[in-house]
């Protein structure tokens, strides 16, 4: 890289996997201070990508998830072309996502093997996943050059937050920031249940922690509001619902002056550990080798049942025992051990 280094990246569409994609930046950033680092994402990811100093600009993709409109993505990149990007890095590995860099006639296009994008790209890679195991090692090689081997230390994710902005948002809800400390938890998993805690054990940790002096806040979009309002019934005092109450850039926001946090398998896990919180991660049907909490003060609880993981939205089994059988009592006892 030189000097006038610009950098097209076509980012994720999932919240955890955009937060993993700031180690990337922050490794481009690392080896070429100089270089311009613009994101093509949905519209949605911008207040994430705004609290990532790294990026330039955020690019909306005037699409939802899924959606093909191979003429509004190829229309983007012509509109990019006078940017003159020297590289891009096509995180996902669809057809789709590579003809927006493509049009925009970015010199050098780099992704994974993907979709029939063999024309696409001009510097397509062959993903190795015993070699990359772990989703931001996939993400961080794009960055190299072919053959170069991962640096020995990852970068970490590090969201750039408000406290100003957050404290307003408090005032507007009618509430403020307390004086005790505060426990984050984060009872959703937009993928499915399978990745979902029960309510019930989510509850048991907040009254447990509350009766210890702590406060409880509960995060979630509006998809999440049915298990925020039940853990927040079934602990009552004590306990604010954030649930589908705050945008997204609030949340990350709010999420920094938390003082711990407990999460299932999520993106708003990823934000907690892009805000530098000790964590309490919960895994049942996913993997915490593929997608860790890139976070030192991260602890993992996962049973590891034969059964699992399976990937799997639901549990083929019904039972779901890989997230019933852990325990409130592990969690706090996980807690106790971080000494928040």
């Amino acid at each position: 890289m030189n000097n006038s280094t610009r950098i097209l990246v076509v980012g994720p569409a999932w919240v955890g996997d955009m937060v993993m994609a700031q180690s990337m930046f922050r490794l481009i950033k690392m080896r070429e201070p100089k270089a311009t680092i613009d994101v093509v994402a949905p519209a949605w990811t911008k207040p994430l990508l705004a609290r990532m100093p790294e990026v330039n600009e955020a690019i909306a993709m005037p699409l939802g998830h899924g959606q093909l409109q191979l003429g509004l993505r190829w229309n983007l990149g012509r509109q990019l072309r006078d940017r003159h990007y020297n590289r891009a890095i096509i995180l996902p590995r669809s057809f789709k996502s590579a003809i927006t860099p493509f049009a925009a006639k970015a010199a050098l296009r780099t992704g994974y093997i993907g979709e029939m994008r063999w024309g696409l790209l001009n510097d397509a890679r062959r993903l190795d996943k015993d070699a990359l195991p772990r989703t931001v090692d996939r993400f961080n090689y794009l960055a190299l050059e072919p053959g170069e081997e991962l640096p020995e230390i990852t970068p970490l994710p590090r969201l750039v937050t408000g406290v100003d902005e957050a404290e307003a948002r408090l005032q507007a809800l009618g509430s403020a920031r307390p004086d005790s400390p505060v426990l984050g938890l984060c009872p959703g998993a937009e993928y499915g249940p399978a990745k979902r805690w029960p309510v019930e054990h989510f509850a048991s940790v907040a009254r447990s922690m509350r009766d210890r002096g702590w406060a409880v806040w509960l995060f979630g979009s509006g998809k999440d509001v049915d298990a925020t309002r039940a853990i927040a019934e079934l602990t009552g005092e004590g306990c604010l619902d954030l649930g589908g109450k705050t945008s997204l850039g609030e949340a990350i926001d709010l999420m920094a002056m938390c003082t711990a946090v407990v999460s299932n398998d999520s993106g708003l896990m990823h934000v907690a550990a892009a805000t530098d919180r000790p964590l309490v991660a919960i895994y049942g049907s996913s993997d915490p080798g593929f997608t860790p909490p890139l976070n030192e003060k991260a602890s993992i609880l996962r049973l590891g049942l034969d059964c699992s993981p399976c990937f799997r939205r639901e549990c083929p089994l019904g039972h779901t025992r890989c997230l019933t059988e852990i325990t409130p009592e592990q969690v706090i006892g996980a807690l106790q051990r971080r000494q928040v």
